[in-house]
């Protein structure tokens, strides 16, 4: 592996590909993963926050998303959490938080299950995916099989409107008197529009039918589990509820009304939550 220590970071992967990230401040640090189909600047509340509070964050881009290549093959959850290693390995990271959001929370918690909890102090799971999203009769309170197959079609026919429209049930636009932000909506698409559709298709297997379940019997450093129990994209019964039994030493907060972007509609609380979990 190498280290770009251009204007734009990078760490190229054993395979070849440019893993872009941004690592700012100096302490503890603090590793960010998006959620699909952003990057790591979905991060920015969070990065500016936490970089001002003494904390060194770390933000990458997922292969395929991002300022990240764009390879055809590799679009997977094993290779999603090696690319993770390599960027943590890369920058010597130790006594790491890592805090994942939806498809990421899947990623930090393979991360662990692949290569260990040695470089990591704590974990937050946020609007999670893990331990399964995909409905089965073991798993009743997960989201059917034609959703996902709505999801993929939507990418690949007509991703600049599926993404559009997707900005509204992410962040509980749709509810009465929620506060509608155009803003966050144009954001989102600009870095849904930034990654690459081959990539973002084949993530949508990843986040919806990967089971989590050993990674998170592997986690055993405290962890909290942030949701919203009005999350219509990752259903809090089919994973934050569930994830909180699996982890040891896990603690759940919910958060009442909150949508699956509760960390960008609600970032002022959501920071000061995270920052008193790694404080205590």
């Amino acid at each position: 592996m190498s280290i770009d220590t251009t204007s734009t970071q990078y760490i190229t992967t054993k395979d070849g590909t440019r893993i872009a990230y941004k690592d700012w401040g100096t302490g503890q640090p603090i590793v960010f993963s998006h959620g699909w189909p952003l990057a790591g600047d979905a991060w920015d509340a969070q990065m500016l926050f936490f970089g001002m509070n003494g904390y060194r964050v770390i933000a990458h881009d997922r292969r395929g998303h991002g300022n990240s290549d764009q390879p055809w093959d590799g679009n997977n959850m094993d290779q999603y959490a090696d690319d993770l290693a390599e960027v943590i390995e890369a920058l010597d990271l130790k006594d790491a938080i890592l805090i994942g959001h939806s498809t990421g929370g899947g990623e930090i918690a393979h991360y662990v299950g692949r290569h260990g909890s040695a470089r990591v102090a704590k974990m937050v799971l946020v609007g999670a995916v893990p331990p399964l999203m995909l409905k089965t009769d073991a798993n009743p309170e997960g989201t059917p099989m034609d959703v996902f197959d709505g999801i993929r079609q939507g990418t690949a026919t007509n991703r600049a409107q599926f993404f559009k429209d997707l900005t509204v049930p992410f962040y509980g636009f749709n509810r009465e008197g929620a506060e509608v932000k155009p803003g966050l909506q144009e954001s989102f698409w600009l870095m849904g529009m930034q990654g690459g559709i081959k990539g973002e298709f084949d993530c949508v297997r990843e986040f919806s039918e990967v089971d989590y379940t050993e990674d998170l019997k592997k986690i055993d450093k405290p962890t909290l589990v942030i949701h919203g129990d009005d999350d219509q994209i990752v259903p809090i019964a089919a994973s934050a509820e569930k994830t909180a039994k699996i982890v040891k030493d896990a603690t759940l907060l919910v958060y009442p009304g909150a949508s699956h972007g509760l960390a960008q509609i609600e970032p002022d609380k959501f920071n000061a939550d995270v920052l008193a979990f790694i404080k205590g």
